[in-house]
Order: C-alpha cells, then sequence, then structure tokens
C-alpha cells in the first residue's frame, strides 16, 4: 500500500485512491461533496489538548511530534490499528489535512505510524 499525504483543500484527483481525513475538525468552509471523502478517521488525530498546545500556545515540533507519538502509541492504539485494517485492502491511499505547512503537520507522523 502507497500512503500519500494532501491538503484536504486541494482538488481531489483520481491517483488519490482512498481518501481519509485525518483531522479531528471539519476543516472550515469546506463542503462533503468537495472533500470526497472515502472516511474521516478523527480517532487517530491528536487530541485537542495536544493540537491547542501545538497550534495557539506553541509548543515546538519536536515536542508535539513526541507527545502525538506516545498518543498513537496508547490512547489511540486501537483507533490506528483499526484504520490500518481499514487501509489494508487499498493500493492508494491519501492522508488529509488541513494544515498549510507541509513540513511539519500530524498526517506526517500518522503515516509513519500505520507504515510500521
Amino acid at each position: 500500500m502507497q500512503i500519500r499525504l494532501k491538503r484536504v483543500y486541494d482538488d481531489p484527483a483520481p491517483e488519490d485512491g482512498f481518501r481519509v481525513l485525518v483531522d479531528r475538525l471539519w476543516p472550515r468552509g469546506l463542503s462533503k461533496e468537495r472533500a470526497a471523502l472515502d472516511l474521516w478517521a478523527k480517532e487517530v488525530a491528536p487530541s485537542a489538548d495536544l493540537r491547542k498546545a501545538f497550534h495557539h500556545d506553541g509548543m515546538s515540533w519536536q515536542d508535539f511530534e513526541t507527545a502525538y507519538r506516545a498518543e498513537l502509541a496508547g490512547p489511540a492504539k486501537t483507533a490506528v490499528a483499526s484504520l490500518r485494517a481499514e487501509l489494508a485492502g487499498h493500493a492508494v491511499v491519501t492522508l488529509l489535512h488541513a494544515v498549510a505547512d507541509e513540513e511539519h503537520n500530524h498526517a506526517l507522523i500518522l503515516r509513519d505510524a500505520l507504515e510500521a
């Protein structure tokens, strides 16, 4: 399985394969039709407290990455396993996120966890 990353605001494309939104909150201003999702896996997104600490309270990327990996291995472990099972039958999966920063976002970390 190939796992790609893409901003949910970018236009859907046939090469996206199975499209999964991995944000806890619905993206502002985006209709469900335009999002063209196959699945919304909000249970694997960072917790509300962690998201707030990173995006609003100035948590460093390194601290966020460590804390999010701990969430994925702890409280969200069952959700990650369920998502991995759901994705198993798809050749291409695109994890969709609303974060503008392509180098520092939770989807990068989640992809690593799913591929492990």
